[in-house]
């Protein structure tokens, strides 16, 4: 839900004036984004004190993550900001020092302190969240509390006062446990809510990510292809790009199929300007509409100006996407380039498409994909960008390599190394990494491990792993030996050859947590 166009509900209408809220008979407050963006929307719009009113006023109520950080009384992000102050407290930032990421993306586990209703279904099922900043219980607030989460320290995951509720996580986006709980807030008399399964969740899962490689056939239509080494021409013969189906119906399969998130790459997006790329933003409208769990899409998230001399900029882009139901972007080329430049200056501008759209949206909406190339030397000093001794040497008995950034779909190496590449977008605002390999792609031989813990050890926000999965084996290799947050296939998902039910049954036998 987009953070600039804040929508209350009122009989499945979308709110446009204080009377509206002060004559709804039901209000669902969803936000993603910064809070003073969103207190200024409600400020300008006079929606501040009509909210206040109705919710004082006990009328039914949900707030969705930023929905419920307004209720407080104040923000430190981009702050302090004052907010709604119904229930006492601030909402601070995580703290990353001591080992835990930051943004808190993923799937964790609740723990009820009062009888809240609409979590009675839940048991110990993981539900899905997103976000940098967060309430902490203390005795002022005590009696709003109705359940924590554990993250570092335990915060506030949702609240309830009567008919009032808000949740710090995303129930539209946590599968059939999240159906549940909007069933149970919109049909609270109701005796068929249908409950979920009972679960084992105790902490953050580790997550599998299914990606669809999404390009544009002769027709025009959007189709899933997988290629090898970054290679997406239609080709015939050995190195044959393969037309694996229709995007939207294969994320809904992956939904089904237990996907704790489903990527869209638009693997041409680069070649076209993206707000043409209608049926892109079709395939998300759709795909939204039945799939429960967070859709990222990339592909060609920058600025440009159309034939008629029109700019847009990269926010439009993104919004454009997000309006269509995606939960974060993901950035390529644009952030190479932004992060050279702040790497030449050392000066923030504010201007790139990575500031513009993590400052509106929270870093939590921004994945910076990177992808490099492994360049093998003889020792470390030979380049100047940090290299790693790797686990197999190069073909000439290397036993070091740097990992040379590429642009335009892996077609142009840039003058940045992957581990520099990462701690400027980091700076910049990213609040998760995307980390291909170009020389694992399509090879199903494994994740290149000496890249993956290079990056996930630079960085506090959470990595990606991406490119060469072939066995269930290889997700439980990336999780026990580096500190990557998720694992992404492609390929092995599409062709059925590895099922994502038998990679997450292999890694609960391993004593790695993940969502069932």
């Amino acid at each position: 839900m987009l953070m600039e166009n804040i929508r209350f509900q009122r009989d499945n209408q979308k709110v446009q004036t204080p009377e509206d809220i002060l004559n709804a008979n039901c209000l669902i407050f969803p936000g993603v984004g910064a809070f003073a963006a969103a207190m200024d929307v409600l400020n300008k719009k006079g929606m501040a004190e009509a909210l206040c009113t109705y919710i004082e006023n006990d009328r039914p109520f949900l707030g969705i993550c930023l929905g419920l950080q307004l209720l407080f009384e104040s923000s430190e992000e981009n702050g302090p900001v004052r907010g709604l102050g119904l229930i006492p407290g601030v909402v601070g930032r995580f703290d990353s020092t001591n080992g835990f990421r930051v943004p808190h993306i993923g799937w964790n586990a609740l723990h009820t302190v009062k009888d809240s209703e609409i979590l009675d279904d839940i048991g110990k099922r993981h539900v899905y969240f997103v976000h940098s900043y967060r309430a902490m219980p203390s005795n002022d607030n005590k009696e709003w509390v109705s359940s924590t989460c554990n993250y570092g320290d335990n915060f506030i995951a949702s609240v309830r006062r009567g008919n009032v509720h808000a949740v710090q996580f995303h129930p539209e986006k946590s599968g059939d446990v999240g159906l549940s709980i909007l069933r149970r807030f919109l049909y609270p008399k109701s005796s068929t809510t249908k409950k979920p399964g009972e679960g084992r969740a105790s902490k953050l899962a580790k997550r599998v990510i299914a990606c669809l490689d999404v390009r544009t056939n002769d027709k025009g239509d959007l189709v899933v292809t997988k290629g090898d080494q970054y290679d997406v021409r239609e080709n015939t013969g050995e190195n044959e790009v393969r037309n694996l189906g229709k995007p939207v119906e294969l994320a809904g399969q992956y939904y089904i199929d237990g996907a704790d998130e489903v990527s869209f790459l638009n693997i041409t997006g680069f070649r076209d300007f993206p707000l043409g790329d209608l049926p892109m933003l079709e395939v998300l409208r759709y795909t939204s509409e039945n799939v429960f769990v967070p859709l990222t899409v990339g592909g060609g998230i920058r600025d440009f100006t159309d034939a008629n001399g029109r700019y847009y900029s990269s926010l439009e882009v993104a919004s454009e996407y997000f309006r269509s139901g995606a939960d974060k972007i993901s950035i390529g080329s644009d952030a190479v380039y932004a992060a050279e430049e702040y790497i030449r200056t050392g000066v923030k501008t504010g201007k790139t498409s990575l500031e513009q759209i993590s400052r509106v949206y929270g870093n939590q909406a921004v994945v910076v994909s990177i992808d490099p190339r492994r360049v093998y030397i003889n020792a470390p000093d030979d380049v100047e960008f940090k290299a790693v001794r790797v686990t197999n040497p190069g073909p000439n008995g290397e036993e070091y390599a740097w990992y040379q950034c590429t642009v335009n779909g892996g077609r142009e190496g840039r003058p940045i190394g992957a581990y520099e590449l990462a701690k400027a977008v980091e700076e910049l605002g990213a609040g998760e990494i995307l980390l291909n390999c170009i020389d694992c792609d399509g090879q199903g031989k494994g994740f290149d491990i000496d890249l993956i813990k290079l990056i996930s050890d630079a960085v506090s926000i959470p990595v990606i792993a991406s490119s060469g999965a072939g066995v269930v084996e290889h997700f439980s290799e990336v999780f026990k030996k580096t500190n990557a947050s998720a694992a992404l296939a492609a390929g092995i998902f599409h062709r059925k050859e590895v099922p994502i039910q038998s990679v997450k049954e292999h890694l609960l036998e391993t004593g790695i947590e993940v969502r069932m």
